[in-house]
């Protein structure tokens, strides 16, 4: 019991980021299992993050009336700006996106009665492990009964090829806007998190490495399934951390090459549906 409890109190900051980090993963998976390529979870993460601080430091609201608020502020952010966004080529979005986070840096730095500035911000609530993961569990659940429904099947159409969707009655654009609308809510919610994780925020905690670190993330867990974004999340937090305790004097080499296996024996992620499919067909054409 001792062992456990010491494993409980040297991991659980770890899991709790690991949590924290799937909501920015299933934020970027959102648009991604449209077909499109973005890194602007880290702006609707930092919208949901300083407007979350501002409701509890300022206004001392309760977690139930700040969580929806600050999933509401990303989701207006995405809103906002896909109308921009979704008239560009997938490229040019891509590179908009980037864009998009240095704005989104400057803003910051500029409104220091609203971000703190340079200094940023102490956040007054820690967010307890058990809210993490009833939060992960809900969005869990929502994100499956998505996928099984008529959106679900939409978006994997537009992702395979916009122009055969449209052909079939599918507005493409449609659904890469309820993409953009779910990634904004993903993002704004997990930037509160992390806010309420580290009980401080400032221009570093919303930039550029995030967003790369966790497009890596869906795609070393697969992202043509939801799950993905979780399980590589889940790998991309754990793995510094065991490979620091294993090897400790080559850990960045260690990493690095655990990832470049990964990704060379598994192309689709940890997750492959498609796989899964030709394993079904195999095993029931041996019967």
């Amino acid at each position: 019991m001792s062992m456990l409890l010491d494993w409980w109190a040297a991991y659980e900051s770890t899991l709790a980021f690991a949590i924290v980090n799937a909501f920015f993963a299933l934020s970027t998976y959102a648009v991604m299992a449209t077909g499109i390529l973005s890194f602007a979870t880290v702006a609707f993460a930092a919208v949901g993050g300083f407007l979350g601080v501002q409701l509890l430091a300022q206004l001392g609201l309760p977690l139930w009336i700040v969580l929806p608020g600050s999933a509401v502020g990303g989701c207006a952010a995405a809103l906002l700006v896909s109308v921009v966004f979704l008239r560009l080529e997938s490229h040019w979005l891509a590179l908009a996106s980037l864009a998009l986070i240095l704005i989104t840096r400057i803003l910051v730095l500029n409104a220091p009665a609203l971000t703190g500035g340079v200094n940023g911000l102490s956040v007054p609530v820690e967010a307890p492990f058990w809210l993490l993961l009833v939060l992960l569990a809900s969005v869990s659940v929502g994100f499956w009964r998505l996928s099984v429904s008529w959106y679900g099947i939409a978006a994997r159409a537009v992702r395979e090829d916009p122009a055969v969707a449209g052909s079939l009655g599918i507005a493409p654009k449609t659904i890469q806007l309820i993409g953009f609308a779910i990634s904004g809510a993903m993002g704004g919610l997990g930037g509160v998190l992390l806010a309420m994780t580290l009980q401080f925020v400032s221009p570093e905690t919303y930039y550029i490495p995030v967003a790369f670190t966790m497009i890596a993330a869906v795609v070393l867990g697969g992202s043509y399934h939801w799950t993905g974004a979780i399980i590589g999340a889940l790998v991309f937090t754990a793995l510094p951390q065991i490979m620091q305790a294993v090897v400790p004097q080559v850990q960045n080499v260690a990493n690095g090459l655990a990832l470049l296996l990964i990704m060379i024996m598994l192309p689709r992620g940890l997750i492959d549906p498609r796989a899964w499919r030709i394993r079904r067909a195999l095993r029931d054409a041996r019967r």
